[in-house]
């Protein structure tokens, strides 16, 4: 006899804190398979539902709406934190005798499955692997090399009806998937060569990114082989020296190399010299991956709609509201109150030091944020998700339009780090950097984005009241923990995907205000996708528009247009998450990378340390106010205004 405990989360469903404050739970792709498949088992949940009076009831009443028959023995239910075994020890005690290796633990949090096995629980990354737990049978992080002649529906019409699920998708010839042997052994009948590395346990997968590496995907796998053992030698020897448990080569990915890294492996705060913003991203286990859902569901392929101007640019009225409402006065204002310079909130003596994850401010700013929109008269949604033991929040703000065929992105991060500064204790000594207590103001990265995102809203409201009328909807979402490998947007657009969500397109802003004095400005915009197809195509055409629409704001300003999987940004930013589910998307920023000729980057030389502040002579808001204003005009001119 096995008694099954899941985690909700992510595992099980994708969350979100509606306006009302209920709690909703949409089932994860193959979780109701599992769960009718194994009826005759005895299942609980161990999930924490969050602080504050009431949310185990939400929590509880979401289940049941979600999942209703499925989960009915009481006993079997505990919620609470889980910092610890205590809560894995009280499940096992309710597992009406069986004992602890009798007892699996199904839940996609490395360190919460590091913490069920301490109390002798089996344990399963993943609902399609509930069965090889209870059986005794590992999962392996598995690499497939995809023969010519097959592709990846090929692939994905296989790894559905098994033990398998992808985790990221490399290239056409290349994924990495989490696989049981039975999984493996599927896969290898159906014509798929697998090569199982290492078991998944407590680990999580991540694409540590190596700048040697480029070139198309196969050049570049044959770069990163010759290069990968050095690139995990470094950061093994970082993580040892951290007292951190080591991490697992998985072999060499286009572009870097994977790694599997146990729970309380901090790899995202592990950095080389000179590595380019971006370089770690966390993966996540996801069966819909292969078949790039926002290709199907994104509605139809990017076009301006309703723009006034024949050559498909922004209307004047467009253009108008642009310029009286997305300034480099208002975008100052909100850079200042999220860096700290003001008060977060007008009137009230609070003011920040971090949006870092780590830190407890990052929580405030995620609620002021809320409440901004919500003066706008936007429909407000948290999306909470949990990161190295910490429950965060994306926040997402919505116009929608009844009838509308998708909906237009505009985005930004709303985190903050300074791991890239220097750091002395009492004695003058120098230590690592403290993402609790250290400061981190972040004013161009992001707050410079997340301004740009606040505008753009402040611009919509603007235009509605004067009887605009877009004809897709308009949704302005902050992430939190891109810093730690793109997790907040990652965890966003899986769960879109999932939902069907239909989005025409994406306009990421990541770092706009740095310029240096005296240097020519300079913007990038950043469409490459790792993996050809549609989104391809698709976010070329956002970016076009994006260029179109800077040119025509200030043709002072030298755009540059990066595209195909030689874009020093791809995988680096929020957008990246989008173009790995199909779907449209750009990210525009100052100029963060070098030329194609090699000359530097002009914008600020403050990025990751607590010297990027309004202060920092690199930031310059009227800089900030054109790009936000050409991202804002091109996004709304693409909904139909």
């Amino acid at each position: 006899m096995s008694v099954l405990f899941f985690d909700i989360g992510a595992t099980l469903a994708d969350a979100r804190m509606e306006p009302d404050g209920s709690l909703t739970l949409r089932p994860r792709p193959r979780v109701a398979a599992v769960l009718d498949a194994l009826a005759g088992v005895p299942k609980g949940i161990i999930s924490n539902p969050g602080p504050g009076e009431g949310a185990a009831d939400r929590a509880a009443a979401a289940l049941g709406a979600a999942f209703p028959g499925r989960f009915t023995d009481a006993g079997l239910v505990h919620w609470g934190v889980k910092d610890g075994r205590g809560i894995f020890d009280r499940a096992v005690a309710s597992a009406g005798g069986v004992p602890a290796d009798g007892c699996v633990f199904v839940g996609e949090d490395a360190q919460e499955r590091a913490f069920a096995r301490e109390a002798g629980m089996r344990t399963a990354p993943h609902p399609v692997f509930a069965s090889a737990a209870m059986e005794g049978r590992p999962v392996f992080f598995a690499r497939i090399g995809l023969p010519e002649g097959r592709g990846l529906p090929e692939l994905a019409a296989v790894a559905e009806t098994t033990e398998a699920v992808p985790v990221h998708v490399a290239s056409e010839r290349l994924v990495l998937v989490m696989a049981s042997g039975l999984g493996a052994e599927v896969l290898e009948r159906a014509g798929f060569p697998v090569e199982l590395r290492e078991p998944v346990e407590d680990r999580s997968a991540f694409l540590i990114r190596d700048e040697g590496s480029g070139g198309s995907a196969e050049q570049a796998l044959g770069v990163a082989a010759g290069r990968a053992e050095a690139l995990y030698g470094f950061i093994a020897e970082a993580l040892a020296a951290s007292g951190a448990p080591p991490a697992a080569l998985l072999g060499p990915a286009p572009g870097g190399v994977y790694l599997a890294v146990p729970a309380g492996a901090r790899v995202e705060e592990v950095h080389r010299p000179g590595a380019r913003p971006g370089d770690t991203e966390c993966l996540l286990p996801d069966p819909a991956l292969l078949s790039r859902p926002g290709e199907r569901s994104g509605g139809p392929g990017p076009g301006v709609r309703g723009a006034a101007s024949g050559s498909g640019l922004p209307s004047a009225e467009v253009v108008a509201a642009v310029r009286a409402t997305v300034t480099a006065e208002s975008l100052r204002g909100h850079v200042a109150r999220l860096s700290g310079a003001e008060p977060l909130v007008a009137g009230e003596p609070l003011t920040v030091r971090s949006r870092d994850v780590a830190a407890e401010d990052n929580a405030l700013a995620v609620e002021a944020l809320a409440g901004r929109f919500e003066e706008l008269g936007l429909r407000v949604r948290r999306h909470p998700f949990r990161w190295r033991g910490r429950q965060l929040f994306n926040v997402e703000a919505e116009h929608r339009v009844a009838g509308s065929d998708s909906a237009v992105l505009i985005t930004a991060h709303l985190d903050s780090t300074a791991s890239g500064g220097e750091f002395t204790d009492e004695d003058g000594a120098p230590r690592p950097y403290d993402p609790a207590v250290d400061p981190a103001p972040g004013a161009d990265d992001d707050g410079s984005g997340t301004a740009g995102v606040l505008a753009a809203a402040e611009c919509l409201a603007s235009l509605l009241a004067d009887g605009g009328r877009p004809a897709r909807s308009v949704r302005f979402v902050l992430f939190n923990a891109e810093e730690q490998g793109l997790v907040g947007s990652k965890f966003y657009a899986r769960a879109a995907a999932a939902e069907g969500d239909r989005i025409a397109g994406v306009f990421q802003m990541d770092m706009i205000a740095g310029l240096q004095r005296g240097a020519e400005p300079r913007v990038e915009i950043h469409a490459g996708s790792a993996v050809p197809g549609p989104v391809v195509g698709a976010s070329d055409a956002l970016g076009d528009l994006v260029a179109r629409t800077l040119a025509a704001f200030d043709p002072a300003v030298t755009v540059q247009q990066l595209t195909g999987p030689g874009d020093p940004a791809v995988g680096r930013s929020d957008h990246a998450s989008f173009h790995e589910r199909g779907w449209a998307a750009v990210a525009v920023s100052e100029d963060l990378f070098s030329t194609p000729e090699g000359a530097p980057g002009t914008g600020t030389r403050q990025y990751h340390t607590p010297g990027d502040t309004l202060l920092d002579e690199d930031h310059d808001s009227g800089f900030a106010a054109t790009i936000a204003g050409s991202v804002t005009a091109a996004a709304l001119a693409f909904a139909g205004l």
